[in-house]
């Protein structure tokens, strides 16, 4: 699951807006997952890897992005391969004949994350554009947005430390968040983390040759 187009995404969400429920043969893992380790399953997601090798695929998937990182070595580390032992153990255990469980790989994600990303991108340009006209401030270049983070563009390096300082950032941010919210249909960005970034199109284009392509990597 890496975006919100992805079919275990978009299986996730119908359940998590209640309109399907979780696939009863998977139920009862997620309930063993739930208490073993104290998480928020909202899913299990079955497929193959790929259409050539056909290795099977048992995707876990979390609710909040702090309970995906119990399943890893670190933040961005690799998944916890005792943990993926217990899981695989436990499928083997209660698995229904149409799955294939003996060389199955278990992964661990999140719905939160991309959640985020996908209420960030629903705001229409427009809307953006309205807001960046009633701030009123023509020192910012662009609103520039990259799944679930916003940065707001100055031209130059000095007004971006400028609007550190004097408390723009603040306003702009709640000024952000308050057209976001409207996008945010599970309530998952919170006005007293959220946060817009500040940068400059000085540093997009003397930094990144003014290519968003490596601006955005």
């Amino acid at each position: 699951m890496i975006t919100s187009s992805d079919k275990d995404y978009i299986e996730t969400k119908s359940i998590k807006q209640n309109k399907t429920n979780m696939k009863s043969e998977f139920v009862g893992l997620a309930h063993w997952i739930n208490s073993k380790f104290d998480v928020s399953v909202l899913n299990v997601f079955y497929d193959f890897i790929n259409d050539k090798n056909k290795t099977p695929r048992l995707s876990i998937i979390l609710e909040y992005k702090e309970d995906e990182l119990k399943f890893r070595d670190d933040l961005h580390g690799n998944f916890d391969s005792e943990k993926q032992r217990l899981v695989a153990q436990k499928f083997k255990e209660i698995k229904r004949n149409e799955y294939d469980a003996e060389n199955v790989f278990v992964i661990f994600t999140s719905f939160e994350p991309i959640a985020k990303d996908e209420a960030n991108s629903k705001i229409p340009s427009f809307e953006i554009e309205a807001m960046k006209n009633e701030i009123g401030l023509n020192d910012i270049w662009k609103i520039h947005r990259q799944f679930s983070w916003t940065t707001f563009l100055f031209f130059t390096n000095k007004q971006v430390d400028e609007n550190s300082k004097n408390g723009n950032r603040e306003i702009f941010s709640k000024a952000y968040f308050n057209l976001l919210t409207k996008y945010d249909e599970f309530n998952y960005f919170k006005e007293n983390t959220f946060s817009i970034l500040l940068d400059s199109k000085e540093n997009f284009d003397n930094n990144y040759s003014s290519n968003w392509f490596y601006y955005d990597r």
